[in-house]
């Protein structure tokens, strides 16, 4: 029996873990916390920071292959274990989605139209980039941003001044696409063949994904056709294997990177019941050198996010046991308003139809 090491114990470890074991595939899950969601159904787990060079080591020496759900694992410790153990993914998607210039180049270089943007280091560079880029623009860190930290929207010189804090480190300035709506590409290879899964429609709310649909209202089937061989394209020229989830901006008939994840992504939850297979079964088949399966969509489906704020409303939903109504809790101790305590997915269920009958249970 084959074992896989999870470098992360979040909601995605635990999901990867659950597809493992239905595959019959072991899993070793690294994570700093005691009570990681993972440790829950991982056969085994190490407690370790993510920086710990001797606990990765040992995570590696106990595997035939190692993943991560994290992608901000420091490349310094990360690097030398690529060249020892088997990592297929290999280090440089995570290192090239670890900086937002380093990823904007990459997309550009290799296909993908992109905003306007400039390198900012200081408030000179800023006012210099403001004047190239213009205004309504972005000022996000170039690192460790996620939910809507990290970033300002500049609509005028108004803005500027609170926007200052961001460059106690290096950021980049983007133009502000003025989009229709947000979609993700969920894609996994295998170095030969690439599957990819529908193109899901992304909501967010506070900056935070609050629902995806699937399908993509609005999305026509040439668009979407485009967009899955821009991301297969993509892929291929930058060498990456394993699982890739790419955010586009649409604007009409154009679509924009946005930013990039080379792990399972959260908008990506729903092909759990929604698909034929899902991302997470597609990584653990890449990861054990199983041929990777073609996903189908199921039926129309919707994916809301459970904040802290939504628990309360998802465990009832979750007692009253509707069909085709699958509610996923993480099994995290603390709950706070904004923090991703679950998600539930309805299949068979258009946007207008969780409006009319789910949508007013949350807060």
């Amino acid at each position: 029996m084959k074992t896989i090491g999870i470098i992360g114990g979040g909601q995605l470890g635990l999901m990867i873990a659950e597809e493992a074991q239905k595959l019959g595939v072991h899993t070793i899950t690294l994570d700093p916390a005691p009570d990681a969601p993972a440790f829950a159904v991982c056969d085994r787990c190490i407690v370790a920071a993510y920086d710990d060079a001797v606990a990765l080591e040992q995570l590696c020496r106990q595997c035939d292959a190692v993943t991560y759900e994290f992608e901000n694992v420091p490349g310094e410790v990360l690097v030398p274990l690529v060249e020892k153990y088997n990592i297929p993914q290999g280090y440089s998607p995570l290192y090239d989605s670890q900086d937002r210039l380093r990823e904007k180049d990459n997309a550009r270089a290799h296909g993908f139209a992109t905003p306007d943007y400039r390198a900012v280091d200081d408030e000179r560079g800023l006012h210099e980039a403001l004047v190239e880029v213009g205004y309504p623009c972005v000022l996000k860190t170039r690192t460790l941003g996620y939910d809507g930290h990290g970033q300002a929207v500049l609509r005028s010189e108004v803005d500027v001044a609170n926007a200052l804090s961001l460059l106690t480190v290096p950021c980049i300035l983007e133009r502000f696409v003025d989009f229709d709506y947000e979609v993700s590409l969920v894609m996994v290879s295998d170095g030969v063949r690439i599957v990819t899964f529908p193109v899901g429609r992304n909501v967010h709310r506070d900056g935070i994904l609050d629902l995806c649909f699937v399908s993509a209202e609005g999305l026509s089937p040439d668009l979407e056709a485009r967009m899955r061989q821009a991301g297969e394209d993509f892929m291929r020229g930058c060498g990456y294997v394993g699982i890739l989830a790419v955010e586009l901006f649409v604007k009409g008939d154009s679509f924009y990177f946005n930013e990039m994840a080379p792990r399972p992504h959260n908008s990506g939850h729903w092909t759990i019941e929604g698909c034929t297979t899902n991302q997470y079964r597609e990584l653990v088949r890449f990861l054990v050198g199983e041929p990777l399966e073609e996903p189908q969509i199921v039926a129309p489906t919707v994916m809301k996010n459970i904040l802290g704020r939504d628990l309360e409303a998802a465990r009832v939903i979750e007692a009253e046991g509707h069909e085709g109504v699958y509610v996923h809790l993480y099994g995290k101790r603390e709950s706070r308003p904004r923090r991703k305590m679950g998600h539930i997915t309805f299949v068979g269920s258009t946007a207008a139809e969780f409006a009319a009958r789910w949508a007013g249970r949350f807060s």
